[in-house]
């Protein structure tokens, strides 16, 4: 029988934390810095005014600065050089073929936050992102975005990906190995993210 104590801490989940480890792993290497926003999400790429990357992040809330970190970690090259990576984006209230649209361009970083939730040992909802516009179906949604993490687990993650991924996993005292079967489709809920 093994007498050693449960440590019931409850983990505490602060961006600041994020924001460290974001620049430990990718500041000297990519001129990137993560930073709490004070409303919507952005990145934008250093210009003669501001000499780093600056991806912003809302609220201070802890998903959303692994979503955009996740959006950052999956964009190329080119991408880092645009403003807000080159993507459109349509605020909440989109009608349902715009909706399709957002959909098939989250699917990529929602699985990538996904995967960085579970190393950091935070919940991950899947985000639909759209409260008032038309309601959206979401299974499909969510299929895809779980068939994505099955190719990422498969195929390995990307350099960058791998790094922050490890760097969390060590952080946050959680598996380093990425295996798929850690991964459930029927855990995955909805909710508004900004």
């Amino acid at each position: 029988m093994n007498n050693t104590p449960i440590d019931s801490t409850p983990l505490i989940h602060r961006y600041e934390d994020l924001i460290h480890l974001f620049h430990r792993c990718f500041f000297e290497k990519y001129n990137t810095q993560l930073v709490r926003g004070e409303d919507e999400p952005i990145y934008l790429p250093a210009n003669e005014h501001q000499p780093h990357h600056m991806l912003f992040f809302a609220h201070g809330f802890f998903a959303s600065a692994l979503h955009e970190c996740s959006h950052w970690l999956i964009a190329g090259e080119n991408r880092r050089k645009q403003i807000d990576f080159g993507y459109w984006y349509i605020p909440d209230g989109r009608n349902a073929s715009q909706q399709e649209l957002f959909q098939s361009v989250e699917v990529k970083p929602q699985a990538m936050e996904w995967i960085l939730s579970m190393a950091a040992k935070h919940p991950f909802r899947i985000s639909i992102d759209n409260l008032n516009g038309l309601e959206s179906e979401t299974l499909s949604f969510k299929q895809a975005v779980y068939q994505q993490v099955e190719v990422y687990c498969k195929n390995g993650l990307s350099e960058r990906a791998t790094i922050f991924r490890r760097a969390l996993c060590e952080f946050y005292d959680s598996p380093p190995v990425l295996k798929f079967e850690d991964f459930h489709l029927e855990s995955l809920n909805c909710a508004a993210r900004h």
